[in-house]
Formats: C-alpha cells, sequence, structure tokens
C-alpha cells in the first residue's frame, strides 16, 4: 500500500526529529528463533536478537503486536539498515531506577553472582553492580558461599552512570528490615516450634541461621548430641535444615535455636539401659593426652582417664596404646546425669595384680624382686604382676636415715625383702630389708636397760654434745650438762675422738634411735653406793662393841 504525501512528509519530520541513542517506542510485528522484527516508523525494519526479549529463565517476554521500548544505536548503517537495541533501552531504565533509589533510598532486588576480589558482583535487573564483602551482611561473615546465587535486596549506595560504577549495600537493607520486621518476626514466633532456615554461617562456637529476615544461632552444643569440635561436621553452608527454637530474647532480639533437640536424647536410654559396674564394649571416638573418649551410644561418649587404664601404669600415654575406631571392652565408673558425663575403666575389667598380690602373700613374709628404681627416699622392686613395691630409706637399715647410703644397691639386681605392709585398695605394698635381721638397738637395750653403766668409744665430739659409739649401728649421746656437777665450757676440752668413756644410761630416744647417757649420774651413783659402804661398814664396826669388849678395854688401860 503506498503511502500518502501527508505520510510520508510526517515520516519525514519524524526521522528528523530523532537521534541515535534516543529512546523511542516500537511494534514487534513478527518474531523468529534469531530475531524479534521490531518497527519504528524508520526508513526501515529491525532485526533485533532474540536473546534481548527472554527474562533470566531464558523464556521470551514478548509477543507479536507488542510495543517496546528500544534505544536507537543507527538510523541507518551502511546496508540501509535500522538498527535498535533492547537491552540498551532496558539498562537506561535500570540506570534511572538506581539514580532514583540511590537519592530516595528505595530498596532495589538483585541477584547475587559470582564472588570477586573484595565482594561479590550482583545483577539488578540487566546491570551489575558491585556488593562490597564488608556491606553483605549486618554482622561480619566468613563464610559467604550461601549467597551466591540467591536473590536479596539492598539499597543502592552509589549510582555514577558515567563510570559505570553501581555499588549497593545487603547490611543497609537488613538494618532497615531489622528494626522494622524483626520485631514483627519475633512477635510470630514461639519456644518449641519448629522453623526452617538456611545456614548463612559457620563459626567456631556454632552456626547463624537466616529464618528468612532475621538470624537465629543454633550454638555447637545444640548441633548434636554427640560431641563435636566444629559445626563443619554436621553442617554446610547454604543448606536449609529445620531447627527448634529454644529461647527467644525479646529484649536483644535474638534467638536461640536448637537441632538435636530435634532427636530423643540418648541420655534417656542410658539411664534405663546401663548402670554402674556394667561392662560394654565400645569404640574409641577420640584420644586425648588425658584419656580415651569412647562411644557408648549413639550421641553419648565416655572417658576413661589415663588414671584407669592400667593396674600397674598409672600415666600411660594414650596416643601410644590405642587407635580411634578399636573396640575395646570398658566398665563404668559413674553416671553423671546433671553434667552428661560417664566415667570409664578398662583396668577394671582385667584381673587386678594388687588384690591377686594380696591374697597369695603376707605380712612378715620374706619376698625376692628386682630393683625397679633408686630414688632419695627408698628403692622401688618390682614384684610378680608387674606391680612395685616401695623399701623406704628408713627400712633399708637400723642406721638413721641420714647414714644410710643407697650407693651399693643396683638397678635390675635382685634383693631380698620383707613385706611389711600390703594395702590393695590404695595399691601400696611397703617392703623392708632391715626387718631380715633383728634391731640391734633394741637388743643392746634389752642388754643394757635403763640405769646401767655402760663403755663406749667417741665417736665424734663438738662444743656441747659427744656422740658415743656403744656397739655396732648402737650410739649413746652425752650432752654437756650430764659430763660433772662441775659447770664444763667447752666438751672438746676434757673429751678426744676414741678416748673410751665410761657412763651410766639415763634415757633414749627411738626414734632417733640414741641412747642418752650421763657421766654425772654414774659418778653421783658411784658416790652414793661408797657413801652406803661407808656406812654400813661403820654400823658393822659398832655392833662388835660389846660390854665385855669395853671391860677388857678398861682393863687393860688401867693395867697400864
Amino acid at each position: 500500500m503506498e503511502q500518502t504525501f501527508e505520510e510520508l512528509f510526517e515520516s519525514s519530520q519524524y526521522n528528523q526529529n530523532i537521534k541515535p541513542g534516543q529512546i523511542i517506542e516500537a511494534n514487534v510485528i513478527n518474531i523468529t528463533p534469531d530475531h524479534a522484527v521490531l518497527s519504528a516508523g524508520l526508513k526501515s525494519e529491525s532485526f533485533v536478537n532474540i536473546n534481548q526479549f527472554k527474562n533470566p529463565d531464558g523464556e521470551i517476554e514478548v509477543s507479536i503486536g507488542d510495543k517496546v521500548k528500544v534505544v536507537i544505536e543507527e538510523i541507518e548503517d551502511g546496508e540501509g539498515q535500522t538498527r535498535l537495541s533492547r537491552q540498551k533501552a532496558k539498562n537506561e531504565a535500570t540506570w534511572s531506577k538506581l539514580i532514583s533509589a540511590t537519592e530516595s533510598g528505595d530498596i532495589v532486588t538483585g541477584l547475587i553472582q559470582n564472588r570477586i576480589k573484595g565482594g561479590f558482583m550482583v545483577l539488578i535487573d540487566d546491570v551489575t553492580a558491585f556488593l562490597p564483602g564488608s556491606l553483605v551482611d549486618i554482622r561480619p561473615v566468613r563464610e559467604t558461599q550461601y549467597l551466591e546465587g540467591t536473590t536479596s535486596e539492598f539499597k543502592v549506595v552509589k549510582a555514577d552512570k558515567s563510570s559505570n560504577n553501581i555499588v549497593v549495600s545487603r547490611k543497609a537493607a537488613l538494618l532497615g528490615d531489622s528494626e522494622e520486621n524483626r520485631g514483627e518476626m519475633l512477635s510470630k514466633l514461639n519456644e518449641g516450634d519448629i522453623v526452617e532456615g538456611i545456614i548463612k554461617n559457620l563459626t567456631d562456637y556454632g552456626a547463624f541461621i537466616d529464618l528468612g529476615g532475621l538470624d537465629g544461632l543454633l550454638h555447637i552444643t545444640d548441633i548434636s548430641w554427640k560431641k563435636i569440635k566444629h559445626p563443619s561436621e554436621r553442617l554446610n553452608i547454604a543448606e536449609k535444615i529445620q531447627v527448634k527454637i529454644i529461647s527467644i530474647d525479646n529484649d536483644k532480639n535474638r534467638v536461640s535455636l536448637g537441632l538435636k533437640q530435634l532427636e530423643d536424647d540418648p541420655w534417656e536410654d542410658l539411664i534405663k539401659n546401663y548402670e554402674i559396674g556394667m561392662k560394654a564394649a565400645c569404640t574409641i571416638s577420640n584420644i586425648t593426652d588425658y584419656g580415651l573418649f569412647m562411644e557408648i551410644d549413639d550421641g553419648i561418649e565416655g572417658l576413661v582417664h589415663v588414671s584407669e587404664v592400667d593396674w600397674t601404669n598409672n600415666n600411660p600415654n594414650p596416643h601410644k596404646i590405642a587407635n580411634v575406631g578399636d573396640e575395646v571392652e570398658v566398665m563404668i565408673l559413674g553416671i553423671d546425669t546433671d553434667k552428661r558425663r560417664v566415667s570409664l575403666g578398662i583396668k577394671q575389667c582385667l584381673p587386678n595384680p594388687w588384690t591377686d598380690f594380696s591374697e597369695t602373700h603376707n605380712e612378715n613374709e620374706k619376698i625376692t624382686g628386682k630393683i625397679k628404681s633408686i630414688t632419695d627416699f627408698g628403692i622401688f622392686v618390682e614384684l610378680s604382676g608387674g606391680i612395685d613395691g616401695l623399701i623406704h630409706i628408713s627400712d633399708v637399715s637400723w642406721e638413721n636415715d641420714e647414714n644410710i647410703d643407697l650407693s651399693g644397691y643396683k638397678k635390675s639386681d635382685e634383693i631380698e625383702t620383707m613385706i611389711l605392709s600390703i594395702d590393695s585398695n590404695k595399691q601400696r605394698i611397703s617392703l623392708g630389708i632391715k626387718q631380715l635381721d633383728s634391731d640391734p638397738f633394741q637388743e643392746y637395750l634389752a642388754k643394757n636397760p635403763k640405769n646401767t653403766t655402760v663403755k663406749g668409744i667417741i665417736a665424734d665430739v663438738d662444743e656441747r654434745n659427744a656422740l658415743i659409739s656403744l656397739a655396732d649401728k648402737v650410739n649413746g649421746l652425752l650432752n654437756i650438762s650430764e659430763v660433772s656437777r662441775d659447770k664444763v665450757e667447752d666438751m672438746r676440752s676434757s673429751f678426744r675422738p676414741n678416748d673410751e668413756i665410761e657412763a651410766k644410761i639415763v634415757g633414749y630416744d627411738k626414734k632417733n634411735r640414741t641412747i642418752k647417757l650421763s657421766i654425772k649420774a654414774k659418778e653421783e651413783t658411784e658416790e652414793k653406793e661408797a657413801l652406803e659402804t661407808y656406812k654400813k661398814d661403820e654400823k658393822e664396826n659398832i655392833s662388835k662393841t660389846t660390854l665385855g669388849d669395853l671391860l677388857k678395854s678398861k682393863f687393860v688401860k688401867d693395867k697400864d
């Protein structure tokens, strides 16, 4: 159909007013697999790539007869064709919206795409914006994988078309919502509710769950009945999970969540099925320096402390004696329901060598063992069953402890001892060497009781005391006050080592195994005895003087 002059004139006037870069309306007159054919009343129809008319899902969003806004790229290219762009028109509309949102503070919606250095790329309509990492969330987020590919709301921080620079903030949008919507959301939640959320972040102490604009904390202790070291053992970023609301703090706008609460408490079954003293086969789930963690039941662990591993080794290295996954028989030693702790023992499932020893040996029994170690306080002897007995230094010799020399004893030497005591409960066996022979101190006292006069050799002397050797391994002590009734200034003026003395036993110190001597007491006794002898002699002389003796004496005198 031929155009009239009037139509041709209007068309020429229209063509004269339009310029490249302008936004105009065009009619969709045809759609092919590759192009949309548009007519804008220009010199020719325009073929625009069909991809410019597809939505994010890849669906064509226009039909024949629709009017669409396009940007004029060229009125006439070198081949007589008009070039139009639907994409540029959409970009212009988006830019206009973003610039307006910058001024008004309106919320825009965008798709968070791939992560880049410093943040994320966000697709808003058909324009790409930048989301800095510091503006992703209200609180710092270490793991952000859950955000990729999700749609979120933003506030436009900057929109500079000249530099093609758009900066958006998810944090600002969340803060705007938090004051208005968090309270509303909290009011709709109740303790005990089961809700669905998305794991947005994992920390050492738990996981933050996005409940739809409201974050809740799932503490690590509420993730599993079984002890875990990190939430990542059970949870993944961006994972959808159901959780139970444990508590709500309206004042602080905090929601505490629980995952394990959706499962039955395994402790209830433990109390029903297990009791103290019961044996069970358990698997080692973890090994630490202080013991072995055993999985008693699903979600329940017990601890075998290092002291409960072996009867004879109270401090073994757990890492060297067992491996994770090993199955071991244990005995339940204690159940603390309040603290949810179970104490276990391995050695209790094995024969107790201390009990066996107490049943097969008696006190005062002679026994032979091998020297295991020598210390300042005594000698440890390895006995049957791999247990140790101690010879305290005071039980090595009848001599005073400070005089006892252990240099003559060597590790691994066989040694004969006497069993002094057996305490299987405290795992103690006391041994003695000196008890194999009689006590020279007691033997000496038996032969020389108190007030006996004895002889000895001066072993050592100082200003106030002299040490007297009375017999083999028997010593006496002579104090300066016991030397004489006369005052003595210095013992060394009268006594020398190796001098022989004679003194009286006036007492004894069993603890220090020392006999107290006195020369003064000896002399006083001798004087008393001499006086008594003299008096006796005088009395005997008087008793022999009769009347006949007197008359005879007088007769002899008178005769003279």
